[in-house]
């Protein structure tokens, strides 16, 4: 499989909330590695070593200070305008909390048909098709689309997130925590659905969670953060089985063991 993105030296820092100005915090530090077209890989650390910047920058929502993105071979950072405009349609993120992440005042139909308005030409039956294969996709009925977010359960409101990352037929996704605001049983059956739809539709899934036995199950290969820094990087089964590092282990014996 050919590399789909590859991170190489990337840097990401924040101002501080200290009073000093010159304070910085270096939220990813000098992180290099490269994601297969078609993998789940996965990003695995504590809260707070940097996964979320990390996907940040890849989705352009953060500036890095330095280093490189490059995605099909071509570094975002440097984009002119005709490849700014196509980006987006090929990288789309989900959140961690679905409710924040879709409108409460709009109805779920016009939820999923705005990345279409705004990034297509499409008809208008052209568009409410893929709406309706789309809401199919994630296993919502047709009624749902006529329903507004606080009508759903938190486990279908990450379904019609899921849905509105799919809209645009992207080539890679980035799940950032997408389980973590939900029951046990919920978790179980949207994990299963991101693992049927990487195979339906032949997706990249750059999953980043705290949950290791979720990412055991999930995941291809998996990369270890820690403060800042990717610190290892394997398969799954090498992860799991043969971790080289020492936080490492520590991460894996710390972990409740679950059934998925």
């Amino acid at each position: 499989m050919d590399n789909l993105l590859e991170i190489k030296n990337l840097i990401v820092e924040y101002n501080s909330l200290k009073k000093q100005k010159d304070d910085l915090v270096v939220a990813v530090n000098d992180v290099s590695l490269s994601i297969k077209e078609g993998e789940i890989y996965a990003l695995a650390g504590e809260s707070g070593c940097g996964k979320s910047t990390l996907a940040k920058a890849i989705t352009k929502l953060v500036r890095p200070k330095s280093g490189e993105i490059l995605f099909e071979g071509k570094n975002i950072l440097e984009h002119d305008n005709s490849e700014k405009k196509e980006y987006p349609k090929l990288v789309q993120m989900v959140f961690q909390n679905p409710y924040s992440s879709l409108n409460p005042k709009m109805k779920i139909g016009d939820i999923l048909r705005e990345p279409l308005d705004i990034n297509t030409n499409y008809s208008k039956s052209r568009k409410n098709a893929l709406v309706k294969e789309v809401l199919n996709d994630v296993g919502l009925q047709q009624t749902s689309l006529e329903l507004y977010p606080h009508e759903f359960s938190g486990g279908q409101r990450q379904r019609i997130a899921i849905a509105r990352a799919l809209i645009l037929n992207p080539k890679l996704i980035i799940a950032d925590e997408p389980v973590s605001a939900l029951d046990a049983s919920i978790q179980a059956q949207i994990i299963n659905l991101l693992k049927d739809l990487k195979k339906q539709k032949d997706l990249t899934i750059l999953f980043i969670s705290h949950d290791l036995n979720v990412i055991r199950y999930l995941a291809d290969r998996v990369g270890i953060m820690y403060f800042g820094r990717l610190i290892e990087e394997n398969t799954t089964d090498k992860i799991f089985n043969f971790p080289e590092q020492e936080y490492t282990k520590i991460l894996l014996e710390s972990a409740p063991t679950l059934a998925y």
